[in-house]
């Protein structure tokens, strides 16, 4: 018989209270907390004399987060509770970036509803006293949608072939430089743009100010982003469908049309929305180059014009109350403008995506 001795096997520990389930928090325990956290960070405040909410909701944010850990610790255990630690710094996290956003739109609606109308929206400015009520955005309107537009048939047809030549034919050092110009392009200002067609538009060939010189820097600032949103959807286009196409004898430059622009058309066309609702609140181009107008102008290749931007920019200068409330009005039709956007690309994509089943 060996000598050596026998170890006994491991006793697993019993769980508080006879039981083998976890003990957990209950399911209100987060919102309790919260609203708690929220109360306390108020009374605080308060007490310390804070005028700002934001300081409050930082103090809030931060006993929420300390309590919620240490409650979690004594009833769960520390493994727990980093867990709920990290949860509850994602949703702090969450809440700080909606709530400035959400504050915005706020403050945006509410006073620009004051302004907004049927009148404003369909007259100018044009012979309007700026101190006084009165006057509209129609000129305005017009100019963003003509710029816009312009700047979205150069821009968009530009970016997409681009992004197709990078993912289905670029090899080698040219690729390579296109690449690195689409990088150095994504990160120029806007007013860089604006210069660059003032100096060879306006200056070396001498054209006059219009809504087209603005279109040309608008395009500038949408094609990298194009390009760069386009070749990221060509890439996730399975290789096995190209592969599939070519073996049944299409040409390349038909599988691409027919293949993998239709299974990608959904996030390029978000993509080139993205890049419209990117150009369509630029103001520093515009400035240099369109010139702004008071009156209607309906060419965009010849003459000033106005735009969204521009005319914020424009009544906020006036530096009256009169103009801040239109200056408000307007800021509210920019954002519902690219909304509208937005809406029409989700329609685009979902309408245009490939479909699935028989």
């Amino acid at each position: 018989m060996s000598n050596a001795v026998m170890e006994k096997p491991p006793v697993a520990t019993p769980l508080p209270g006879g039981t083998l389930k976890q003990p957990r928090l209950p399911r209100w325990a987060p919102a309790g907390l919260a609203v708690l956290s929220a109360g306390i960070g108020v009374g605080i405040g308060l007490a310390a004399g804070l005028a700002s909410r934001v300081q409050w909701g930082l103090i809030a944010a931060i006993l929420y987060i300390v309590a919620t850990y240490v409650l979690a610790s004594i009833v769960e255990g520390r493994r727990q509770a980093k867990d709920r630690l990290v949860t509850s710094l994602v949703w702090v996290s969450f809440l700080v970036a909606v709530v400035p956003l959400a504050s915005l739109i706020w403050e945006t609606i509410a006073r620009g509803v004051e302004v907004l109308d049927v009148y404003f929206l369909t007259h100018s400015m044009n012979g309007v006293i700026t101190l006084q009520p009165g006057g509209g955005i129609y000129h305005a309107i017009i100019g963003t949608v003509q710029q816009v537009g312009l700047a979205t048939l150069i821009a968009a047809p530009i970016g997409l072939l681009t992004a197709i030549y990078l993912v289905e034919y670029g090899t080698g050092r040219l690729a390579k430089a296109v690449t690195f110009f689409v990088d150095v392009m994504t990160g120029i200002p806007s007013i860089v743009a604006g210069l660059f067609i003032l100096s060879f538009w306006i200056i070396i060939l001498d054209f006059g100010y219009s809504g087209f010189a603005g279109a040309m820097a608008l395009a500038i600032l949408m094609m990298p982003i194009v390009v760069r949103s386009t070749e990221e959807m060509l890439k996730l286009v399975p290789n096995e469908l190209r592969e599939a196409s070519l073996a049944l004898g299409v040409p390349k430059w038909r599988t691409i049309l027919k293949v993998v622009l239709p299974t990608a058309i959904g996030g390029i066309t978000t993509g080139v929305m993205l890049a419209v609702a990117r150009i369509a609140g630029e103001s520093a181009p515009i400035l240099l180059l369109v010139f702004g107008s008071q009156a209607i102008n309906n060419n965009p290749f010849e003459g000033a014009q106005s735009s969204l931007p521009y005319y914020i920019y424009e009544q906020w200068a006036n530096g009256n109350e009169a103009s801040y409330d239109r200056a408000w009005a307007a800021a509210l039709v920019l954002i519902a403008f690219v909304m509208i956007l937005n809406l029409v690309a989700r329609g685009i994509a979902r309408w245009k995506a490939p479909k699935t089943g028989r």
